[in-house]
């Protein structure tokens, strides 16, 4: 596995439009990698006033189109081997944390024969629970008073059919966790956590923190 990021250009109109449309930027990161498609994590992270686009991938990417598209002129990608990280990641283990997630409930059909529907959880409230609903799931456990919602943002776009239109709440989460399940917290670092994960969504990066927990 392979962590990289490439900086943004923000002066460029194509990079601000991206912006409010994920679903370009999710074209550009597939391009970037030749061959049978695969599904890389991908997150937009703003790092002492500049924007970087960060990026989970399986192979190294091969970053010409999306550097020319939203990239700093002169800028490749910046990778590195994610192993070493993911080999420290031991039971009982703390770590700071930052995730953007597309936190949602399922919803059952009123009348029975027809599919449920999926609603984004919009209050802080809810949005914290699922959170720690989903750290069971993958092998993290939070304290409630240790971390917070930092950002939200609406997207909505239209996919494929123009008549497609797709609604998304991203939500920015940070804190301080401790690994259950080292296999679990692995596969979060590399696959992802919740839905909308092709659209800059479920990335969890961290950086190891004094045990606090």
């Amino acid at each position: 596995m392979y962590l990289s990021r490439i900086e943004l250009d923000t002066s460029r109109r194509s990079t601000m439009k991206a912006l409010d449309m994920p679903n370009l930027i999710h074209g550009a990161v597939e391009s970037s990698f030749p061959g049978e498609r695969v599904r890389n994590l991908w997150r937009i992270d703003p790092l002492q006033g500049r924007l970087y686009l960060l990026l989970v991938s399986p192979t190294k990417p091969e970053p010409q189109k999306l550097a020319q598209q939203f990239g700093v002129p002169g800028q490749d990608w910046e990778t590195r081997d994610y192993g070493p990280l993911l080999a420290r990641i031991q039971p009982d283990s703390v770590w700071r944390f930052r995730l953007t997630a597309n936190p949602t409930k399922s919803c059952a059909a009123k009348e029975s024969g027809l599919r449920g529907s999926v609603h984004a959880h919009v209050s802080t409230r809810y949005q914290e629970q699922w959170l720690l609903r989903q750290a069971e799931k993958h092998g993290f456990r939070l304290m409630e008073d240790g971390f917070s919602v930092v950002h939200t943002k609406w997207f909505t776009f239209r996919k494929g059919d123009a008549s497609k239109r797709v609604t998304l709440l991203s939500v920015t989460y940070e804190g301080v966790l401790q690994v259950t399940d080292s296999a679990l917290f692995r596969e979060a670092l590399t696959q992802g956590i919740g839905r909308g994960k092709a659209y800059g969504m479920g990335m969890l990066t961290v950086v190891r923190a004094a045990p606090c927990l």
